[in-house]
């Protein structure tokens, strides 16, 4: 029961449902009976009990600590068929790159594996590992695609499993998790079609774990996909979405993410009073939290660093290019040494902050630093250059520093 997360009552439904599942008629073992087998008072289970044990744990009912009675039992399912348990020890090779395997169709409570909270643990290491690439390489098809898959099989476990509600709401977070994940890797790479059709998987997936924290990171990414559409007004209602989850409510950390994300959003609608309202809000919210609570991955990108390169970002759109490009260097010299793609990405914002300002040779050296991440021909830090390209070429055409540029760019 410890290691698969079930309580007395959850194991309680296990067996009732095996024993319908056996027999044709479900059992009345309740969390007084469980108690009774926990504490040894009744060390020999029914003939029904013990084969639902059996067929629910995977063990024989003796290694569970039972006495068998005197008469002869009939061989239960668990030792005609292969282990119950093999779906758990096929999916933990995950972390090694095998393939997950998976009870389909016709499977019963008497074959279904257990999933426990263990399980759920392993997922959330692969998704953790998920986003160190991210902070290396930046999002892609690659990573979209395995975020995709990871989602599929977490959802194999969820229809095919047997588990508690407790780790079913779990699964449904982690399964939201990685959609979410896929959905900001297409954000990433400008897949906007692709990263709607995540998105609406993530939206219901979320809904249905009743995780706070998952429900704000699709309302954030929400956010960002209307507005890489061009749909300002639809990204500002996403990230006042993120002011009704419980991440919000309760972590000031999560308070800082929405008020930022407002602050972009009110910028891009050319309101400068909501935009740096909301940016004050991001950065008091930030002050009062604590750096040491436990988190999901989804949201280790954001330190202070991360704080001041959003913050120029909205000073940026708002017309203010010095108070951009100061932000911009604040939070470049904060980024961790693995955060390649944000390093590429700040270095990208703070050169089009100085071509903005008239120093288009400033501009050009810290456009030159930028190292795009591997295989990202199409995503945003490639966009931005693209943008700075752009305003070089129209705030001075006829430089001497801009034609090295459009050389540079050509060959590349």
């Amino acid at each position: 029961m410890k290691e698969r997360g079930l309580s007395a009552g959850a194991l309680a439904e296990h067996v009732n449902d095996a024993m319908a599942d056996l027999t044709g008629h479900r059992g009345a073992v309740t969390e007084r009976t469980v108690y009774r087998w926990l504490s040894g008072e009744n060390r020999s289970p029914q003939d029904r009990q013990w084969q639902a044990l059996e067929a629910v744990s995977g063990l024989p009912g003796t290694d569970l600590g039972f006495v068998p009675r005197a008469r002869p039992r009939p061989a239960t399912p668990s030792a005609r068929l292969e282990d119950p348990v093999l779906g758990r020890r096929s999916f933990i090779s995950v972390a090694t790159g095998a393939a997950v395997a998976v009870s389909t169709g016709t499977a019963t409570a008497a074959t279904r594996p257990i999933v426990g909270h263990s399980d759920v643990d392993r997922l959330r290491v692969l998704l953790a590992e998920l986003w160190l690439l991210d902070d290396q390489n930046g999002g892609g098809p690659v990573l979209e695609k395995r975020a995709a898959d990871l989602a599929a099989r977490t959802l194999s476990l969820q229809q095919h499993g047997s588990a508690s509600q407790r780790v079913r709401s779990r699964l449904y977070a982690v399964a939201a998790s990685f959609t979410a994940f896929a959905m900001f890797s297409a954000i990433d790479a400008r897949r906007l079609g692709e990263a709607q059709r995540y998105l609406e998987q993530s939206v219901t997936l979320a809904g249905l774990s009743g995780d706070g924290q998952v429900q704000h990171q699709t309302w954030r990414y929400a956010a960002m996909l209307a507005g890489q559409r061009g749909r300002y007004a639809d990204a500002l209602a996403a990230a006042e979405a993120c002011t009704g989850t419980r991440a919000h409510r309760t972590d000031p950390l999560y308070a800082s993410l929405t008020h930022s994300r407002i602050a972009l959003t009110a910028a891009s609608l050319g309101d400068k009073t909501r935009a740096l309202r909301a940016l004050d809000r991001a950065h008091g919210a930030y002050d009062r939290a604590d750096p040491a609570e436990a988190r999901p991955s989804s949201v280790a990108f954001y330190t202070r660093g991360e704080l001041h390169g959003l913050t120029g970002i909205t000073h940026y759109r708002l017309g203010e290019a010095e108070k951009a490009e100061f932000h911009a260097h604040r939070c470049i010299a904060d980024l961790r040494d693995d955060q390649h793609r944000n390093r590429a990405y700040y270095l990208s914002q703070a050169a089009l902050a100085q071509v903005a300002q008239g120093d288009v040779e400033q501009a050009v050296a810290t456009a030159t630093r930028v190292i795009a991440p591997t295989g990202a021909d199409a995503g945003r830090v490639p966009h931005l250059l693209g943008s700075f390209t752009s305003a070089l070429n129209q705030a001075a055409p006829k430089s001497a520093v801009t034609r090295q540029w459009n050389d540079r760019t050509r060959t590349a």
